[in-house]
């Protein structure tokens, strides 16, 4: 900077030290603050649903198959096809799907944004999207930029030759980096795998709830764990990680398989000639990462994860060649020109290799990753893999079926898919709900709730642990269908299980006798509780109620990975299964970000479940009221009272009256944080006032019935 005038610059415009840097320790609301809907330059009026409606499906379709044919000068195709890019595109979008919060994925075309736009392992899927952008011009906002990225790879498996399961728009695009996603603890790329796992050698160690093994990749190691070539320990990294995406063996040998069915690995350079990933690359570089410095740095000479060759003979074609490459020959590891580890075949004819990218004269090794092998040394993926090769068609349809899945997850139920190439088949991996009825009586079901002597607590507790495993991530979880009765959440700790049987013993005959689903009963015995606690109040209110929920059955519920939503704390019900590392409070901000909520929606909550006397097991920390079951403002004007001091007494705190000393309360720390957090308690200030007494019960009622209506789709 010598020689240059100085020039005042107050605006923080640069990644220098944030407040989060100068104190680490504090609790960073930043995650819930990314609701704002400020950021959207679409606005508040734009239905991406009613965009779609005028969208010439076919003409778009059309469009794609014409790029992915036509290769352009400024990043030539791979043998004049793209169908290796853009599947690419999607499968690296999609692929960072997790199952245990439901975050990644390709949902919100966040691969736009950082951290994922410069992954060493998303390497020129910032090509991919620059090659989309005439279609997505063209289009404008009647296809969202994650739907056409999603589009782009289903429509390259079309091109080359597979009969895809399907297809279904309805993403939505966000437009700032996401928050809430913790991706890892690592501060370098590629760090060894270690430090994600108890044991690296016992890849069920992972830290949950990571699934990819090193920072900055999608799945595994192409070249082994920490780089070092072993396939009998990738196969055991690469069964957990899909395991974790929501992939089962068979899935995970068809996505690999098919995966290396077109397309090719790009290793023909040197790394150190690479400019900087698109994050960090100079503005003449205009977000484009990863470009040659030295040399072409296209067509042959592309350098990406730095193993180099296809894995097939026919790149651009779907077909077994696949199959036929790993388990015609015997490999040995050689070096890629980039330096890294590859297996190539022992012995293979020239017209079994495939040609060169750009001169179909040149033949080249082919290559296979370790994870490949994997696929030939692990038996259990062996024998799928003999099952597909003796039986193409269903290897077709396994991996057509499997590419639905990755690209869909994280979609939610099949009522959020739109356009017309949406498969008419339910699949238990979207949760499926019937429809409920709607044409009863609510009034007269509502008296029948309030009669049944079931409590306040009893009846908002059942509502809340109902509609709490909802988590806007990937859409799944929630009140509907009533999943709470079934396994295995009927016996989740979180859910008191012998509570829950009491109340649903009553809730239910009550239900079959009014014609409405248990799920919209339950639903509205929690409404029923905070009318009650309104009115103790002196309030007047009447919490809003959508009936249609219907019931699911256990025919439509994959338990086993509902597992992943059990609840391991809910600082709304000032609860958490076992003592963590990670703080109740930062535990209470997740929830409350997978539900959607802003942090004022947090703060209102709280101080009305406390108010209702509607902790885990009756405990009565942060019950700060001696009108429990009454919806006031209590908690916040005991909270923020100067009458009153604070103090740690073991795994709690107690409250007590500064003059006398005498404890009037306890609580927990996520009790206390809505007074000691200078934000929230910015936000408990204004309960407090004498004026927001009905705006406090107003705000309450709203972010309850938006938990409760989180998952009505059919309402949008």
């Amino acid at each position: 900077m010598s020689g240059k005038c100085p020039v005042m610059h107050g605006g923080n415009t640069a990644a220098s030290k944030s407040n989060t840097d100068w104190w680490p320790c504090a609790l960073n609301l930043d995650i819930l603050h990314q609701h704002d809907t400020k950021t959207n330059p679409l606005g508040e009026d734009f239905n991406y649903r009613e965009a779609l409606e005028t969208l010439d499906v076919e003409a778009l379709k059309a469009d794609l198959r014409e790029l992915i044919t036509q290769s352009q000068e400024w990043w030539p195709a791979d043998w004049g096809s793209y169908v290796g890019m853009f599947a690419r595109v999607a499968w690296h979008a999609a692929g960072s799907y997790r199952l245990a919060d439901g975050r990644g994925g390709g949902g919100t075309g966040n691969q736009r944004f950082a951290p994922l736009n410069s992954w060493p392992d998303n390497a020129n899927t910032d090509k991919g999207r620059r090659l989309l952008w005439p279609i997505k011009k063209k289009y404008g906002n009647k296809v969202s930029w994650a739907d056409l990225m999603i589009l782009s790879g289903t429509m390259a498996y079309e091109v080359a030759g597979l009969k895809t399961f399907g297809f279904a728009f309805g993403r939505e695009d966000i437009w700032h980096p996401e928050k809430d996603t913790y991706w890892g603890a690592e501060k370098e790329w590629l760090a060894p795998s270690d430090g994600r796992y108890g044991d690296v050698a016992k890849p069920d160690t992972m830290h949950n709830p990571l699934a990819a093994v090193q920072m900055g990749l999608i799945y595994v190691n192409p070249e082994g764990v920490n780089g070092q070539p072993d396939p009998f320990k990738t196969a055991a990294q690469v069964r957990e990680t899909f395991k974790r995406m929501a992939m089962n063996d068979e899935e995970t040998v068809a996505l690999t398989a098919g995966g290396h069915t077109i397309g090719k690995c790009h290793g023909n350079g040197t790394p150190s000639d690479l400019s900087p990933e698109p994050e960090a690359a100079g503005p003449e570089l205009q977000g484009l990462g990863w470009m040659k410095t030295k040399g072409r740095g296209i067509g042959r000479d592309t350098l990406v994860s730095g193993i180099e060759g296809a894995w097939t003979k026919n790149p651009t074609q779907w077909d077994m060649g696949y199959f036929e490459m790993l388990f015609g020959h015997e490999w040995e590891l050689k070096k890629s020109p980039a330096g890294a580890w590859q297996w190539e075949p022992v012995d293979i004819k020239e017209e079994d290799m495939p040609v060169d990218v750009e001169d179909p004269s040149i033949r080249c090794m082919p290559i296979m990753t370790d994870a490949d092998m994997a696929m030939k040394v692990d038996p259990i993926y062996n024998e799928i893999c003999q099952r597909f090769m003796a039986d193409p068609a269903y290897f077709d349809d396994v991996f057509a079926r499997a590419w639905f899945k990755l690209t869909h997850r994280d979609m939610g139920p099949k009522v959020r898919y739109a356009g017309p190439d949406v498969p008419q088949e339910d699949l238990i991996w979207q949760d499926p709900v019937p429809a409920g009825p709607a044409d009863y009586d609510v009034d007269a079901l509502k008296a029948r709730i309030a009669a049944s002597g079931l409590s306040i607590s009893d009846m908002v507790n059942t509502a809340w642990d109902s509609a709490r495993t909802y988590r806007g991530s990937d859409m799944r979880g929630g009140a509907n269908g009533a999943r709470i009765r079934l396994a295995p959440q009927n016996q989740w700790e979180g859910n008191e299980p012998e509570r829950l049987a009491r109340v649903l013993a009553v809730l239910e005959p009550i239900a079959q006798e009014s014609g409405a689903s248990l799920a919209d009963t339950i639903v509205l015995a929690g409404n029923v509780g905070i009318e009650q606690a309104i009115k103790a109040a002196g309030l007047r209110a009447t919490v809003p109620f959508a009936p249609g929920r219907g019931d699911a059955t256990d025919e439509m519920t994959d338990a086993e990975s509902f597992e992943a939503l059990e609840p391991l704390a809910d600082g709304f019900r000032n609860w958490q299964k076992d003592a963590y590392v990670v703080s109740p409070e930062e535990m209470l901000l997740d929830r409350t970000q997978l539900l959607g909520l802003t942090a004022a929606e947090m703060t209102a909550l709280i101080g009305g479940m406390r108010v209702l006397g509607t902790n885990h097991a009756g405990t009565q920390h942060g019950v700060f009221t001696e009108r429990e079951g009454a919806l006031t403002n209590d908690f916040f004007v005991n909270l923020v009272d100067m009458a009153n001091t604070w103090h740690p007494a073991g795994d709690h705190y107690e409250i007590r009256d500064r003059q006398t000393g005498q404890v009037k309360w306890t609580a927990s720390r996520v009790d206390l944080v809505f007074g000691s957090n200078s934000i929230l308690r910015a936000y408990a200030e204004i309960y407090a006032q004498d004026d927001h007494v009905e705006k406090f019960a107003s705000d309450f009622i709203a972010a309850w019935t938006k938990v409760m209506n989180a998952d009505r789709f059919d309402l949008a």
